[in-house]
């Protein structure tokens, strides 16, 4: 028997379809779209019986109108009442912004910074195969989408091999450094998820030796992301949903009182973290998910931050600043010994 054909999120699949009838000045039928945009195409049949799929495409038409998306409909002059000769598509003059709209260098920069991602993470590859197919249908097949997507590329080495994973449904392994430990252990997983929570990506996944459910950071995996060549399909539901409710869970648990220097570059931007919370008496409350993380930002603030609780994370930060003044005297002492050393070369007696 052929094997499963892959999961697509929902949310890509009709991303996915969106793009394609923007893209096609011309539209596209259901047979067009059945068997080249992603989420369809994995599961349509040539000679088989496609009602299911038919169907599942139905329902994505309301949905998709519900959004606010202006879906058109065209009748095929040479073969009027046939359904199956009907034209989709969305003409972009109604779905771009109005022509009134306007935004600031200032307002484009902070859009541009909302959508960090959306470049790495708009189109998958599967996406982009089904994209140049559609082309070889004969439509214009523009991307305008993505001209709103920014430049800035996703920083994480492991986040590309991740989502490839996820596509193929691959069971992978890699080196994982816990905070507090000095060597990595490897950890073989089924991946579920990649989400993005407070600005840092994490994966979701399934551990196969116990059979865990758990919330890698990919900042800490310090190796190469190797497939095992084995094969796994994850259990049904919205996983992303779930690592982000558990990762909020986390986050709100844990909850940091520190003293900024007024008006200060911490003030500015620690008063603007989400969630940061002011006292009458100045003191910020701040939220975080991962204490040696923030004890990382928090010191590299220097003087114009105290941290008044927890006492693990003051110790944290203390730690750290204690290293810097250290590292530093050393340096100074190193700087001092060469400029006081003999001169190389001096006369000889």
């Amino acid at each position: 028997m052929p094997p499963p054909a892959p999961r697509v999120p929902v949310e890509e699949r009709l991303f996915s379809l969106v793009l394609a009838l923007l893209a096609s000045d011309g539209g596209l039928t259901k047979a067009d779209i059945l068997s080249t945009v992603q989420g369809y195409r994995q599961r349509f049949s040539v000679r088989g019986d496609n009602t299911n799929l038919e169907r599942q495409f139905e329902r994505d038409k309301d949905d998709i109108r519900d959004l606010g998306v202006p879906l058109e409909v065209m009748q095929d002059e040479d073969s009027p009442g046939s359904n199956q000769s009907l034209r989709y598509r969305i003409p972009r003059g109604s779905y771009e912004l109005p022509a009134d709209v306007k935004f600031s260098a200032e307002e484009s920069a902070l859009l541009s910074l909302a959508a960090v991602v959306w470049r790495e993470g708009s189109l998958s590859s599967e996406s982009k195969r089904a994209l140049l197919k559609l082309r070889s249908l004969g439509g214009a097949a523009e991307v305008p989408v993505l001209g709103y997507a920014p430049r800035l590329r996703v920083r994480d080495a492991a986040f590309d091999p991740l989502s490839s994973a996820l596509e193929k449904q691959s069971i992978v392994r890699f080196s994982y450094l816990k905070p507090g430990e000095t060597d990595a252990r490897v950890r073989t997983v089924v991946p579920l998820a990649l989400v993005q929570h407070q600005g840092r990506w994490h994966l979701s996944a399934i551990e196969t030796d116990s059979g865990a459910r758990k919330t890698f950071l990919l900042r800490r995996i310090v190796s190469r992301v190797a497939p095992t060549g084995r094969t796994q399909a994850p259990p049904e539901g919205d996983h992303s949903a779930v690592a982000l409710r558990g990762l909020d869970e986390v986050w709100v648990a844990h909850a940091a009182a520190v003293e900024v220097e007024p008006e200060s570059d911490a003030d500015s931007r620690l008063s603007a973290r989400p969630g940061s919370i002011r006292s009458a008496s100045g003191t910020l409350e701040l939220h975080y998910s991962d204490l040696n993380i923030v004890a990382d930002e928090l010191a590299a603030f220097g003087p114009e931050v105290l941290v008044l609780a927890p006492a693990e994370l003051r110790d944290a930060v203390r730690s750290r600043l204690e290293a810097v003044a250290v590292d530093h005297a050393v340096d100074n002492a190193i700087d001092h010994a060469r400029d006081h050393a003999p001169h190389q070369g001096a006369h000889h007696g």
